[in-house]
This record gives C-alpha cells, structure tokens and sequence, in this order.
C-alpha cells in the first residue's frame, strides 16, 4: 500500500502540473498511477485527503531539502539553506504556496477545519510559520554561535525573493542566489 500511496501522490502533483486542482479527477490520477480508484479511496479517502496528503509531502520534502542543507560546511550552512529555499519555492509551486500562505488559484488548499480530514486523518500540512519555526528549530540545532542568526537573515532574502522575484531573474546561478549568498557570508 505505502508504494500505490507514493505513486498516487506522485501522479496527483503531475496531474497538477498540467490543470488546476478543481480540474483534477481521482479517476484520472488513479489512472495515472496505474492503480484502481477503490486504492485511491482507500488510501485518501475523498479529493480533500488527497489535497492534504499532497501539501504535506511537500513540506516533507522541503524538510528533507533543509536538513541537506545542513550537511554543508558550517560557514556555508546558512547559504546553502537559503538557496535551498529559493530554488525548492522555484521548482514547486506547492513550496512555495506553504512558505508564503499565497495559495494562487488552481492549487489544493490546505483544509483546516476540525474534523475535516475524513477518515484517513492526517495533520493538516504547516503554516507558514509552522514550516519557518521548524526551518530555524533545525537550523538552530546545526549551526555554531552567530550562524544561527545568519541563517535567519538569509531565509528571510530568500523569503522576499520568492515573494517578489527580481525582475528577469530565472537563471540557474541568479542575482537573487548571488544576493543571499552574499547575505549569508559570515564576517571576518
């Protein structure tokens, strides 16, 4: 079941590649992951604990991208956290929807309601200010001294990037990546 579970997640944000979420059938990603709907239904439930399946994994893997980040050599750990950030808010609208609470139209929102998320439970995904505590509980953890503080500077320069992006700025190696590297470097 965990297997048919991660392809139904994987089809759910392909299918969202291509319409917006109201657009998207369970048939269809059930078809798209090459399993039957009753497996969709019994792993989500209805449309709603899918939506919220797939927000969550989002935030998962935004995680995973951050403790990465940290395997990076100190003085480079708030850098490499912050460009992480920018570049996953880039690559995922979903990301970037949960860092900055702006959920354009035609995603999943996440659904906060008590007693709203059916039968297969299942926290609600992170706020944005959920998923920041856990960024700098993380950070916090991993950084030596004034690092911590560094990285904090340069989250919030990526932050405000993925807000507003710089004007022309889609390059692998942009002014934007050049500002918070620049943010992050420690002092000496």
């Amino acid at each position: 079941m965990r297997r048919a579970r991660q392809a139904l997640l994987e089809a759910a944000h392909r299918a969202l590649e291509d319409r917006p979420w109201r657009a998207v059938r369970m048939a269809d990603v059930a078809a798209l992951a090459g399993v039957s709907r009753q497996t969709l239904y019994n792993a989500f439930g209805t449309k709603e604990g899918l939506a919220g399946a797939l927000l969550r994994r989002a935030a998962e893997d935004y995680l995973a991208g951050v403790d990465r980040a940290l395997g990076a050599p100190g003085p480079d750990r708030p850098a490499a956290v912050a460009l992480w950030t920018l570049r996953a808010a880039r690559q995922d609208v979903l990301v970037k929807a949960l860092l900055t609470g702006h959920w354009a139209d035609g995603l999943p929102r996440p659904d906060r309601r008590p007693g709203s998320r059916g039968r297969t439970g299942g926290q609600p995904p992170p706020t944005p200010e959920e998923l920041l505590a856990l960024v700098r509980a993380r950070t916090a953890d991993a950084t030596p001294g004034g690092a911590a503080g560094r990285c904090e500077i340069a989250l919030r320069l990526a932050l405000s990037c993925v807000v507003v992006p710089v004007p022309g700025d889609d390059a692998a190696d942009s002014g934007a990546l050049r500002l918070v590297r620049e943010a992050a470097r420690p002092l000496g």
